[in-house]
C-alpha cells in the first residue's frame, strides 16, 4: 500500500468535502474548531502547490487519495 500524503486528519476533512460539507459542519462533525479545518486545508494545498479547495480535490481524485 503507497503512503498517503494526507495526514488522518487531512483525509477525514477532505472525505467531508466532498460530501459538500461546510467549514462549520465539518469543525463540528470532527469536534475541532473552523480555524483548525482551515489549516488542514490550506496545508493539503500547499502541499499539492494548488491554490483553492476545488483545485485540491482534483488533484487528490487524481492521485487516488480520495474518492467520490
Amino acid at each position: 500500500m503507497k503512503k498517503s500524503i494526507l495526514t488522518k486528519r487531512e483525509k477525514e476533512v477532505f472525505d467531508l468535502l466532498i460530501l459538500n460539507k461546510t467549514t462549520t459542519e465539518i469543525a463540528s462533525i470532527l469536534a475541532i474548531s473552523e480555524k483548525t479545518v482551515r489549516n488542514h486545508i490550506s496545508n493539503v494545498m500547499q502541499k499539492l502547490g494548488v491554490k483553492g479547495r476545488a483545485s485540491a480535490v482534483v488533484e487528490l481524485l487524481k492521485l487516488g487519495e480520495v474518492s467520490l
